[in-house]
């Protein structure tokens, strides 16, 4: 069965399709583009939950008929089979319950956008270099396996292997909905190759999580931007070319600075710099509306002080926790080799289960 309020929202929504398919058959709306797109895109976001929920109540009715049926003076056969069917249409009609819920859920707009993800070194030294080093092979893996495609956007390394923060776009159809709850602070507890006594240490770094937009999405004033030319610098300061083609701009109205070396190219640079720009300036927005909303929100970089951890790695005991969810898993060379499937599949049900409470008591 469905909960009252959900029952209420499934009704309103058939409704409105129905209505839609209504003014879609109008004259003056069939030789208006723009109002036909509009409402074309609006039927096309409803058409599954209808068909759905439609699929539902056929399942529901049977489930009734199937009910009745057991009034009737059967005989044991003839019974036993009415009960299996009632199994079996139970269980499909939970089923079926369970994905309309998740379907009237509120979409994140930005689920299929490409996304930036930053990565830095927090308290630890050369050992939480590294770790930022071994958390972007694990995001970059876990792309691949998605068929998406990983681009460096900017880096600046500690020179012997790690970073001290490295930023990077993920393209791909759902780039932005795989990752957006990986945003945080994650913990490692290793014994790092240069620790001759074979001491435990304990290291951070820090991952922000930002959707990629377009120039429509996220409008900035050039007359606002002073932008800088400067010769790239690679580690160790040894010169990456001789020409100045690093970029640094900084957000006048903010002061928000973004660099980019990475390229040889100036224009390449200034391309990569903007599109952080504007993934920094549309979550600086949106964390201003949660604020003036009301809304419990911490900072999703924080500090990289230890103790404001979402998740943590240690090696000794082969153990991966997160501990917003309190998942746990005992394979942490698989997950730092890009096998976050279980995880992140976690994630979101936890998501969904805190939005499916909010929508059953709103």
């Amino acid at each position: 069965m469905l909960d009252g309020s959900i029952q209420h929202r499934l009704t309103a929504v058939e409704a409105r399709y129905e209505e839609l398919n209504g003014l879609m058959a109008d004259p003056q709306v069939a030789t208006n583009p723009d109002l036909l797109r509009e409402y074309g895109q609006e039927v096309a976001s409803l058409a599954e939950i209808v068909e759905i929920h439609r699929q539902f109540r056929r399942v529901s009715e049977q489930l009734a008929d199937a009910g009745a049926m057991l009034d009737d003076d059967l005989d044991a056969e003839m019974s036993a089979l009415v009960q299996e069917e009632i199994v079996t249409l139970t269980q499909e009609e939970e089923a079926i319950a369970g994905r309309l819920s998740q379907l009237l859920l509120p979409r994140d707009p930005n689920d299929d956008n490409n996304v930036i993800i930053e990565i830095r070194a927090g308290t630890g030294g050369d050992e939480a270099g590294l770790f930022a080093a071994d958390l972007y092979r694990m995001y970059s893996r876990y792309a691949e396996t998605q068929g998406w495609k990983v681009d460096v956007l900017s880096s600046n390394q500690t020179g012997i292997g790690g970073f001290k923060e490295i930023i990077f776009r993920v393209q791909g159809r759902g780039a932005y909905s795989h990752p957006k709850h990986e945003k945080g602070v994650h913990r490692v507890q290793r014994v790092p190759d240069t620790e001759a006594s074979g001491r435990i240490h304990t290291s951070t770094s820090t991952v922000a999580v930002l959707p990629e937009m377009e120039d429509v999405d996220v409008r900035i004033d050039s007359s606002q931007i002073k932008i800088d030319v400067f010769r790239s610098q690679g580690a160790g300061g040894q010169s990456v070319n001789t020409t100045d083609s690093a970029i640094r701009l900084t957000y006048l109205p903010t002061g928000m600075v973004v660099t980019c070396q990475d390229e040889r190219s100036q224009l390449q640079n200034r391309l990569r710099a903007m599109a952080i720009l504007r993934a920094r300036l549309y979550e600086m927005e949106q964390d201003r509306l949660v604020r003036e909303q009301g809304a419990d929100r911490r900072s999703q970089v924080g500090t990289g002080e230890r103790s404001e951890k979402i998740r943590t790695y240690n090696f000794p005991q082969n153990r991966v926790t997160d501990h917003r969810i309190g998942f746990t898993s005992h394979r942490l060379e698989a997950i730092l080799e890009g096998d976050l499937h279980h995880l992140i599949e976690a994630l979101v049900a936890a998501d969904q289960a805190v939005k499916l409470k909010e929508l059953a008591s709103a």
